[in-house]
This record gives structure tokens, C-alpha cells and sequence, in this order.
């Protein structure tokens, strides 16, 4: 089994940063994409960013040029750059990754359970 634990989210003023993390542990062969998805109040869930293996990205349009999206491979870790934080960037931020497990295996998508980023002042 493979688990995602994010970490990082807190409350934040306009205007300000933050990074948020998110590992992969257990049985992990490989890992493909990875990407930051979030959900506020009363909507949908929505994708914020996702990088590929090789480090191709793309972004929401909401965020780009405000938000990064990195990758540590050696560490299965995704972690996502947060800059001028607007308060309608308050939701949770899951992490989404795809995993294979053994050599051959089937390609499993998996999620964190979330961390809360509230942008008030």
C-alpha cells in the first residue's frame, strides 16, 4: 500500500507565501505524475499544478506565475510554491500521485488527505 501525507498548510495574510509538501511512502517502484488539486467550500475539487517525471508542469490559470510546482524524486516528494496568496486561494490542497508499484505493475492513482491553506488577514 502506499500512503501521501501532506504538510504545510497554515493561515497565511494576502499577499503573503507558503510552501506546502507532500511524501509518498510505502511499496513505490516509480512514481509518474504528480500534481496539487484543490477543493474550497461548496465547490469542486480543482487541479492547482501537476509535473511530470521529467519535470514538464502546468498550471491552473488561477495561479500561474504565482504558484511552483516542484518534484524531489530520490524523495517522493511534490511540493508546491506559494506567492502572493489571495484569500480566494483558501481551500484544502490534496496531493494526487500516480504510482507503480513493482517493476510491470499497473500505474495506481493515489491521494493525500489534505491540508488547509486560509488566506485572511
Amino acid at each position: 500500500q502506499v500512503q501521501l501525507v501532506e504538510s504545510g498548510g497554515e493561515l497565511v495574510q494576502p499577499g503573503g507565501s507558503l510552501s506546502v509538501s507532500c511524501v509518498a511512502s510505502g511499496r513505490i517502484f516509480s512514481i509518474n505524475d504528480m500534481g496539487w488539486y484543490r477543493q474550497a467550500p461548496g465547490k469542486q475539487r480543482e487541479l492547482v499544478a501537476r509535473i511530470t517525471r521529467g519535470g514538464s508542469t502546468n498550471y491552473a490559470g488561477s495561479v500561474r506565475d504565482r504558484f511552483t510546482i516542484s518534484r524531489d524524486n530520490a524523495k517522493n516528494t511534490v511540493y508546491l510554491q506559494m506567492n502572493s496568496l489571495k484569500p480566494e486561494d483558501t481551500a484544502v490542497y490534496f496531493c494526487n500521485m500516480g504510482v507503480v508499484m513493482s517493476p510491470g505493475g499497473f500505474l495506481r492513482n493515489y491521494w493525500g488527505q489534505g491540508t488547509q491553506v486560509t488566506v485572511s488577514s
